[in-house]
Formats: C-alpha cells, sequence, structure tokens
C-alpha cells in the first residue's frame, strides 16, 4: 500500500471499479450529471456508514472538514451537498447498487469459502430484520397504524460468513412470504426461525434434493410414524412424523423428521422439522444454534443504517442505502480476509471508524495494537474459523 494514500482510498482498492462503471452504463446512472457521480455517491455513502456518522448532515460536516482531502478520498474534486446527495439517493437507479452488492457479496463468499460443517453443501441462515421508518415521511412504508418500516430478508451464509442474497419489502409483508425469492441450490441446507412454516416453500426444498432445519411452532399437530428409544443427551425426542392438518398435509405430503432438544444454556425446550434424515439430531440442533450469525449481521446493518429523511424519502433512497451498507460490509470482510487480520470484524469496524482520513498503511493500522478489551464475540465474523 501507498503510505500517502488515506485509509478509505486504500479500502476502495478492493472495489471493482470496472464493474460498477458497466452497472452504471447499463442503467444510463450518470446521465445528465455534472459533478456526483453514481461512483462518487456510493462511496459518500460507504464513508458515512463506514465512518459511523448518524446522519446525512453529519457525513456533509465531515466532508467539509475534509475538504481539502476529498478528491484524493475518491469524492471527487468538489464539495458534495447535503441535497445533491439526497436527490441522487432518491432519484438514481437502485438497481446498480443493488447489483453491485450482490457482486461484492459473491466475491467475498468465493474468497472466505469454508468447509466447517462439513455437511456436503453450502449452510444458510434465513431471516429478516425491520428497519423503522417515520410513517408520516415514508408513507409508503406503513407497517402498523402510527408506524413504517421496511424488511431486510437476507440469506447469510454461515460458513463464509457473510451474506448471499437480499431482498427488501415494506415491513407489513410476512417473514414467510419471501421464501419464493430465495435462490435455492441442490444439497445446500437452510436454517429457518418459527416464522417460516410455510411448508409448501418447504417441501420445494425437499423436491430441490436441499435440505432444511426450522423451528417448529409450538401448535404443529402431527402424528409419530417411528421413533428413536435410545438418545443422546439433551435429545428429548427423535421421530419420523406425518402432518394431521390437511393443508400442511396437502402442502407437504411427505414424512417430516422432529427434534426436540433441551437447550442447558437458556434452560430452554427447540422443537425443530427437518427433511435431514441422515444427521444426528444433535447436528440438526447445532445447525440451528449457528443461525446467531445472521442476529449479529442484523445488528451490524441496523446500527451503521442511519435512514434519516434527509438521506431520500423514496424506497428508492432507502434501496440504495441498504446496498450501500452491505456492500460496505462485505468490503470490510474481503479487507479482513487478503489481509489475513486476526481481529474481529468488529474490531476492524472499530478502527476504520475513526482512521479512514488518516494516512496509515492498513497493515501497520491494524497491526499497532490489539485490545484485549472488545468482546470478540460482537463481531459478526469468528477470528479463528478460517486460519
Amino acid at each position: 500500500m501507498n503510505k500517502d494514500k488515506y485509509v478509505f482510498a486504500q479500502l476502495l482498492e478492493y472495489l471493482d471499479y470496472d464493474k460498477f462503471r458497466h452497472l452504471v452504463d447499463k442503467y444510463d446512472g450518470n446521465r445528465y450529471v455534472k459533478h456526483l457521480t453514481c461512483w462518487n455517491q456510493l462511496l459518500a455513502l460507504m464513508f458515512g456508514q463506514l465512518g459511523n456518522r448518524e446522519s446525512l448532515r453529519d457525513v456533509i460536516v465531515a466532508l467539509e472538514a475534509h475538504r481539502s482531502k476529498c478528491f484524493h478520498l475518491g469524492l471527487g474534486r468538489k464539495p458534495i451537498a447535503k441535497t445533491t446527495l439526497a436527490t441522487a439517493n432518491q432519484n438514481r437507479d437502485y438497481r446498480i447498487f443493488e447489483e453491485f452488492a450482490f457482486y461484492m457479496m459473491a466475491q467475498a463468499r468465493e474468497k472466505r469459502s469454508a468447509d466447517i460443517f462439513k455437511l456436503g453443501g453450502q449452510v444458510y441462515a434465513f431471516d429478516s430484520t425491520t428497519i423503522p421508518l417515520c410513517l408520516s415521511v415514508f408513507w409508503w412504508a406503513k407497517f402498523r397504524k402510527k408506524k413504517g418500516g421496511v424488511k431486510a430478508h437476507v440469506l447469510y451464509d454461515l460458513e463464509a460468513q457473510v451474506p448471499a442474497f437480499y431482498h427488501i419489502t415494506t415491513a407489513s409483508v410476512y417473514d414467510s412470504k419471501a421464501m419464493p425469492e430465495i435462490p435455492y441450490e441442490t444439497g445446500a441446507y437452510y436454517v429457518f426461525d418459527r416464522g417460516y412454516n410455510n411448508f409448501g416453500e418447504l417441501y420445494r426444498i425437499q423436491r430441490m434434493e436441499s435440505f432444511f432445519v426450522v423451528r417448529a411452532k409450538s401448535n404443529l399437530q402431527y402424528r409419530c410414524v417411528k421413533w428413536k428409544r435410545r438418545l443422546p443427551k439433551n435429545i428429548l425426542t427423535d421421530a419420523e412424523i406425518e402432518l394431521t392438518v390437511y393443508k400442511s398435509r396437502k402442502d407437504y405430503p411427505e414424512n417430516l423428521r422432529l427434534v426436540r432438544y433441551y437447550d442447558e444454556e437458556q434452560d430452554r425446550e427447540f422443537m425443530f422439522l427437518t427433511n435431514a434424515m441422515d444427521l444426528t439430531a444433535q447436528q440438526i440442533a447445532d445447525l440451528y444454534k449457528n443461525r446467531w450469525q445472521i442476529e449479529l449481521f442484523f445488528k451490524w446493518l441496523k446500527q451503521h443504517l442511519k435512514i434519516k429523511k434527509f438521506w431520500g424519502t423514496t424506497e428508492n433512497a432507502v434501496r440504495i442505502q441498504i446496498s450501500a451498507a452491505i456492500t460496505a460490509y462485505c468490503l470490510v470482510a474481503i479487507v479482513q480476509h487478503d489481509m489475513k487480520l486476526k481481529r474481529s470484524t468488529y474490531e476492524v469496524l472499530q478502527i476504520l471508524s475513526t482512521s479512514l482520513t488518516d494516512k496509515t498503511p492498513l497493515k501497520e493500522l491494524f497491526d499497532k495494537t490489539y485490545s484485549n478489551d472488545v468482546k470478540e464475540q460482537l463481531g459478526p465474523l469468528i477470528p479463528g474459523l478460517f486460519d
């Protein structure tokens, strides 16, 4: 790395500018643009997200304070006005930023590919998080009578530990309604929470010769066909069942496996449904237990996604900001992998948030100190899994 480059500019070397320019040309994104190009727009959003800025005004104030550095940070020669950035967020085609986010996810997954679970297929968790919005401003995102919001439905690669796919809807859309959007793969494993007891979609996974683990609802109606009598510790039930409700049985006409598991740490009992007949009951429980990784990703996303009305009030603006946030996350994951950093992503993000305008080489920046005070479990990417 060039010692004369700012930290933010060094990070940009891990972004594929040619790929982004191709997407801009595809959707004619820079038509009639004078100085705030789509590339500058993306970088301004990522600068705010990586810098943990609270609002668009906060981003503009920070850029004004470093006006002489903006060109070398990759943000263009002219200062960015608040209204200019907000207008760009509202009017430019979100597909430019969304497709680039998908590209970054694919790059991060390829680099961080691992076989942690040894199951012979990719392992994913699918869940959603609600991003609250002010209903009086984001009128199109009506959720409840006096609330607004959007949902980010995310397919998270539990082995690469980065998102693999996402789908944005209004918060009123029920979780299981997003299941048809998932790009299913043959031989892969999909882990769901209780909101995804959609037996028609689960049977679609079965027909694709893939596997699922879903937490069953407490009111599940079924009949045991056969069951195991000698069970390992903490496994309360391991049985083959058939659904007894007519519609459920019609949607999923084959037998399922039911596993009841007692978690000592939480002092709770969990009940899972799966079509993975060859795995042990403990493996089924462990697959579900590992879905906590997507919860930590959601925590990061909501902390760093500051959607205020001045960032743009349209659905287009919200989609662009979510895409930019996921691009920033994948960028950090790629940097962490390529530089073989021993730090957690939480630490990397904390360091970057205060160092974007420094001229310290990245390796030196991350090697300076190693804090033992930061709880590494707060980081969505866990160190040691890729050693």
